[in-house]
């Protein structure tokens, strides 16, 4: 215990907090990029079901890639905003 109330005294918040930062970052473009694989997975299976809804499918594939691109880039912005704050 005593050992670990001296690595906390001896690392300044300044860098832990741009660690959090960093890792929060990497989460919300890991999370992204799953969700956004996850997408495109059951589009194509969709599509291979039935291949005469291949456009209404890919419409909906895009527009459910552009909000979560949308959330993560919001997201990587605030991280960014915090890093300089």
């Amino acid at each position: 215990m005593n050992t670990l109330i001296v690595l906390l005294q001896a690392v300044d918040g300044a860098s832990i907090a741009k660690a959090a930062i960093a890792i929060g970052a990497s989460i919300v473009v890991i999370a992204a990029a799953l969700g956004i694989g996850r997408i495109g997975e059951t589009a194509l299976k969709s599509i291979a079901r039935q291949p005469e809804a291949s456009g209404d499918i890919r419409t909906n594939m895009i527009v459910s890639a552009a909000l979560i691109e949308g959330v993560a880039f919001f997201a990587l912005i605030l991280c960014i905003i915090a890093l300089f704050n």
